[in-house]
């Protein structure tokens, strides 16, 4: 294996294109690398695209162009770590625009398909505190939200 680790494929349906520019347009630490493109040995038109080298986040990505065989679902998810509400909301707003859609629990699709969790930072700790107690009530308050609300989530663990 190389040094450079590992490169994660997200397949489309045409989408290749758009959805690795949106990526981009959310997180810093981001750009667009290659573009390549069908020839004329197919399957898709010559000169379309076939792929988009991305990275996100400083995160390697290839989106394909694979046509409709294949469809994203919640098997597979990212999750992005916040420091603060304020992360929360930009990258909440930034997934659901545009045809993406809110889930429970921090959960979202964005436009293309793809899942994504929104995770505050401190959150596992309040999930996993030694106090049963207070891991619950954060829990059920979790459980009960969409976008996760922090100053709600530690209202809640500290039992006020």
């Amino acid at each position: 294996m190389t040094a450079d680790g590992f490169t994660t494929c997200l397949w489309f349906d045409g989408q290749a294109e758009e959805a690795a520019h949106h990526y981009v347009s959310i997180f810093k630490n981001s750009g667009i690398g290659r573009i390549g493109r069908y020839n004329e040995a197919g399957p898709g038109p010559a000169g379309s695209v076939l792929t988009v080298e991305f990275t996100a986040n400083g995160q390697k990505f290839v989106a394909l162009n694979g046509g409709p065989e294949f469809v994203f679902n919640e098997s597979v998810s990212f999750q992005i770590l916040c420091a603060d509400q304020d992360e929360v909301d930009h990258y909440w707003a930034r997934l659901t625009e545009n045809g993406g859609t809110a889930g429970p629990c921090g959960w979202l699709k964005d436009r293309f398909g793809v899942s994504w969790q929104v995770v505050p930072d401190g959150l596992v700790e309040m999930l996993n505190d030694a106090d049963p107690e207070k891991a619950a009530r954060t829990t059920r308050a979790m459980y009960a939200m969409g976008k996760l609300d922090i100053a709600e989530l530690k209202k809640v663990h500290a039992g006020e």
